[in-house]
């Protein structure tokens, strides 16, 4: 818009009514919060093409708000969402909104009335934004490293075919530990608060000895309650383990050998999880994840954090888990 044209739309403003004056207010905020996010996506910027991995890029107009190249490589057009579980997604002015509202762990419907989008869009967007958080899992444990495994219910939540009998509400898991109807999940975690955690087929310890190999340095320790599949495993992976004697009332071995640190945090993701009144096991992971995340950033979380790690920019949350 030229100069005249503004000076001209600015005179004409006087002659709205009330109704259109709160009209054009809430567009300018909604375009004001959508170029904010757009920075924020764009502030670091495209080095390579995501198809061909070239370096040789251009730029190529706007499109949707973001910044469009064009490889000279391969010739395919992208932006800064292209390839990231974001991609395609509209209403990027309630993007923020919806970051708070998984910080403080709101529900789908709860969640979709404070962004003003249906119920169906919120479900969509938890686990599009929960895609790559769900990977952020620690990949080096050292020193003393607990573990434990924590059981949920086994849910077919939303599914339309069912391998058994439909559940009625209130139905009660009578089978206690490693039944089928719980799914078993390896929770690690050592004294720095680095943590990780698996969803398990089974709690034996052909599952769980290779994670433990992956996972802790040759050099720890691993603390357990003394569970027969854990003891095995760690003994497969070849890990110095120290277990507890729980039923003979030992929990503290020569003063620091304990696992009250992973119970503890075993607590708080069974009290969190209680909001969501049971989860698909089939989008367990993202729930396991959400809850780390929560866990690992603290203090330090904000929208563009949880915005940052949507679209898999690993290096944001490296930074804050250095300070």
């Amino acid at each position: 818009m030229n100069t005249k044209a503004y000076r001209e739309w600015l005179d004409n403003m006087g002659q709205l009514t009330r109704s259109q004056r709160k009209s054009v207010l809430n567009h300018l905020n909604t375009m004001e919060s959508q170029e904010a996010i757009i920075d924020e996506l764009e502030q670091n910027h495209v080095h390579h093409c995501p198809h061909c991995q070239s370096e040789r890029l251009g730029r190529w107009g706007r499109q949707s708000g973001l910044q469009r190249f064009r490889c000279r490589g391969c010739g395919k057009c992208f932006n800064a969402l292209t390839g990231t579980p974001l991609a395609r997604l509209r209403r990027k002015e309630c993007w923020f909104g919806y970051s708070q509202a998984l910080i403080e762990g709101l529900t789908v419907r709860k969640a979709a009335a404070r962004c003003g989008v249906a119920k169906t869009t919120s479900f969509r967007w938890r686990h599009r934004f929960l895609t790559e958080v769900a990977k952020l899992k620690a990949t080096g444990l050292t020193g003393i490293v607990e573990a434990d495994e924590t059981y949920f219910p086994l849910s077919f939540k939303g599914s339309r075919q069912l391998p058994r009998p439909a559940h009625h509400r209130g139905h009660a898991i009578h089978q206690r530990g490693t039944g089928e109807e719980q799914v078993p999940v390896l929770v690690q975690r050592d004294r720095h608060g680095a943590t990780t955690d698996f969803k398990l087929p089974a709690a034996t310890q052909n599952e769980e000895a290779p994670i433990l190999g992956q996972v802790i340095a040759s050099d720890a320790v691993l603390c357990t309650d003394g569970s027969a599949s854990l003891r095995g495993a760690a003994r497969q992976a070849g890990i110095a383990h120290r277990a507890l004697n729980l039923s003979g009332g030992i929990r503290v071995l020569a003063g620091v050998y304990h696992i009250q640190n992973v119970n503890a945090y075993d607590s708080r993701l069974k009290t969190w999880m209680i909001r969501f009144h049971g989860v698909a096991t089939k989008y367990l992971e993202n729930y396991l994840g959400w809850r780390r995340g929560l866990e690992q950033w603290g203090d330090q979380v904000t929208s563009a954090v949880v915005l940052q790690a949507a679209i898999g920019r690993y290096w944001r949350f490296q930074l804050l888990t250095q300070t």
